[in-house]
């Protein structure tokens, strides 16, 4: 999940080396904190929160496969 994340941020952002993804664990549940450069934070959330929306929806899928519940965020 991480991987997916990160690829998707990477894709998105005008620096990527500056996308980091930490992955936090709490029992059953799987945090994911994406940070990204203060310019990018507009086109990783998008209009209206739309690209976010997608992304938490790509998750979403990527957790129920693996059996797990996931969220992002994004800081």
């Amino acid at each position: 999940m991480k991987a997916l994340i990160e690829y998707i941020a990477r894709s998105l952002a005008t620096k990527p080396d500056e996308v980091e993804v930490i992955e936090e664990h709490r029992g059953d549940r799987v945090i994911i904190h994406l940070n990204v450069a203060d310019e990018d934070k507009g086109r990783v959330i998008g209009r209206d929160g739309r690209c976010a929306n997608a992304i938490r929806s790509l998750l979403h899928v990527a957790a129920v496969r693996s059996g797990t519940r996931a969220s992002l965020d994004i800081d």
